[in-house]
């Protein structure tokens, strides 16, 4: 946010250099946390792989329901890194001095377009180009002239509910702080950054299962026929 002191920000005011600087702080992150869990894997896992192993195996009950184990697990890297690496930038803002780049509607957007492209690619690739939008179409005929741009207008507007709402809560929760830091620069209240880490928590896990429905939606087209 403009206007506001970031560490980074003393190299330099721009602040498109502030947003990407935290976009590759919070990759960075990710790639540490990464390494260290696989840096020395044990059988009975410890410290970080401890963490993120029941970090993944938490990805893979949260899939479990929606679209599957076998699939939950196939679709498993893609959902754990956009967690894991989303979950990073949201609490990077929590820290004074840093800014999360999850409250930029790029760093939103351009996780939103993965998604998109991703499980429409899977929904082509499994069930083949004809079979997939006719789909759209809907199961009644003579209605597929008004149900096809219905659903194309759907599955495009699910661009904008997952960037604006990651956007919107995470752009929310830094001006709360902002305002908090001003009233109580020295003294912040507990609480505030304990309803800020749910928030990161919530925002995170809301992104990661809509990406698993989104998936399910578009590769179990066979199973959602009979």
């Amino acid at each position: 946010m403009e206007g506001i002191f970031t560490f980074l920000g003393t190299i330099s005011h721009d602040h498109t250099f502030i947003f990407v600087a935290h976009t590759i702080l919070a990759a960075i992150i990710v790639l540490i946390l990464a390494k260290a869990a696989t840096k020395s894997l044990r059988v009975v896992p410890q410290g970080v792989q401890n963490i993120m192993e029941a970090y993944l195996e938490g990805v893979i009950a949260m899939g479990r329901d929606v679209i599957g184990e076998s699939n939950a697990k196939k679709y498993l890297p893609l959902v754990a890194t956009l967690g894991l690496f989303i979950f990073v930038a949201n609490m990077i803002g929590i820290i004074p001095g840093f800014e999360s780049p999850s409250g930029n509607i790029n760093f939103t957007l351009a996780l939103a377009l993965i998604v998109f492209i991703y499980y429409n690619y899977e929904g082509i690739r499994k069930n083949g180009v004809v079979h997939y939008f006719a789909h759209f179409a809907g199961p009644v005929k003579l209605l597929a002239p008004l149900m096809f741009p219905i659903e194309i207008v759907s599955h495009i507007s699910r661009i904008i509910s997952l960037s604006f709402r990651l956007f919107g809560n995470i752009k929310g929760d830094d001006l709360f702080l902002w305002v908090l830091l001003m009233l109580a620069p020295w003294i912040v209240p507990l609480p505030a950054f304990a309803l800020l880490l749910f928030s990161a928590f919530l925002q995170t896990f809301i992104f990661m299962i809509l990406t698993y429905v989104y998936l399910a939606g578009a590769v179990l087209l066979h199973e959602e026929s009979l």
